[in-house]
């Protein structure tokens, strides 16, 4: 509809009458030279039928004016006098520029709606009290891309937050966590036995929680703080394999130990033993690192590697796992990564996955997690 202080436009057929008056027809005249009907031509003059292209064509020829000039008219005429959209369209467009909105209405973390109550949605989805953008908010994340932070990510970082924050834990102790580290450990003989890893770090006041990747986030895991006494690590499972969860998780535990993440944003843009790891950062090297020793000790890993070069039997890997006190699968993921053969001895990478979902929050899969805004 017109605003008020638009001006409003004729129906075309007004420019038709005008047209015949300046050439002395009448609609009778103007009929006959179309080859219609009064009663055909009647609805076109009284706005009350549209200029359909064809119509166009003809008038043109009976006006010896473009028929483009006719469609204008109808267009301007039926833009005036459409429906107001919807405000959430707007609101849908300027979103969609800057965050994933669509896909994360698809997996539930907002509703659609109303654009007032969408905007609102993401205003507290995303932790801030305006529309000005997203909360820098600081964590410290594993992920294969170095540049700033894609929407994708972001917003898969604010849903492990969101999640994090309906946990109850106890207060934090790094040296309580320090001293779980054994018992974490310990549970890396037996793929079913990482449902007791979140159990685990609850009980030193860590939150823990799963949460499958949006489209295009390649993510593995978050160390984040929703203050500086409570951390929080989120883990995707993108690779859904024993080695990996392990690998990933104690590189987080290691970003709570170190208070990483706390003030500032601290990533890293490839998988740990992948590429070139002068990209890392400080605080990545120092995670990657403890992550890696606590998996197999490197010198021990070191040299069962020189001692069995090139040839690596079955036998000879289950019994280093049965010495590291590992499943064998931690064992392969190493040697697959030193050789650059992810083929050999696949069958040990067991996912855990369906696991660790027995005892975490974990969202995504076909699987929800409510969660208020």
């Amino acid at each position: 509809m017109a605003g008020p202080d638009s001006v409003a436009i004729d129906p075309p057929g007004i420019f038709i009458k005008l047209e015949l008056e300046a050439r002395g027809w009448s609609q009778r005249d103007l009929a006959f030279i179309l080859g219609q009907t009064e009663q055909q031509l009647n609805p076109l003059l009284s706005g009350k039928r549209a200029i359909t292209p064809d119509m166009a064509r003809l008038l043109g020829d009976a006006f010896d004016i473009a028929p483009q000039f006719f469609l204008n008219l109808q267009g301007q005429y039926d833009l005036q006098n459409a429906k107001e959209p919807d405000p959430a369209v707007k609101t849908r467009a300027e979103l969609q520029l800057v965050f994933p909105v669509r896909d994360m209405i698809r997996r539930g973390w907002i509703q659609d709606g109303e654009a007032s109550l969408l905007q609102l949605q993401m205003n507290r989805f995303f932790e801030v009290a305006n529309d000005e953008g997203p909360s820098q908010v600081a964590f410290a994340a594993k992920r294969t891309h170095y540049n700033e932070t894609p929407p994708h990510q972001l917003a898969w970082v604010f849903r492990v937050r969101q999640l994090a924050k309906q946990l109850s834990v106890g207060p934090f102790s790094a040296d309580k966590l320090r001293s779980t580290l054994p018992r974490l450990r310990s549970l890396m003989i037996d793929p079913e036995a990482v449902h007791s890893a979140p159990v685990l770090l609850a009980e030193c006041g860590v939150r823990f929680v799963v949460v499958e990747v949006l489209p295009n986030a390649k993510i593995d895991g978050v160390c984040t703080w929703l203050d500086d006494a409570s951390p929080v690590i989120g883990m995707s499972t993108l690779y859904d394999r024993l080695d990996n969860f392990w690998f990933v998780l104690r590189h987080e535990i290691e970003h709570v130990l170190q208070g990483h993440g706390k003030s500032s944003i601290g990533m890293i843009d490839h998988l740990a033993g992948d590429g070139d790891s002068k990209m890392d950062t400080d605080e990545e090297c120092i995670a990657n690192a403890a992550a890696a020793d606590f998996c197999i000790p490197a010198q021990k890993m070191e040299s069962f590697y020189i001692r069995k070069h090139p040839y690596f039997s079955e036998r000879d890997v289950i019994g280093f796992a049965s010495l590291m006190g590992v499943h064998p699968g931690i064992v392969v993921g190493q040697i697959q990564k030193r050789m650059k053969r992810y083929d050999y001895l696949r069958k040990y990478q067991v996912p855990v996955r369906r696991h660790l979902v027995t005892g975490a929050v974990a969202d995504g899969w076909g699987h929800t997690v409510h969660a208020e805004l």
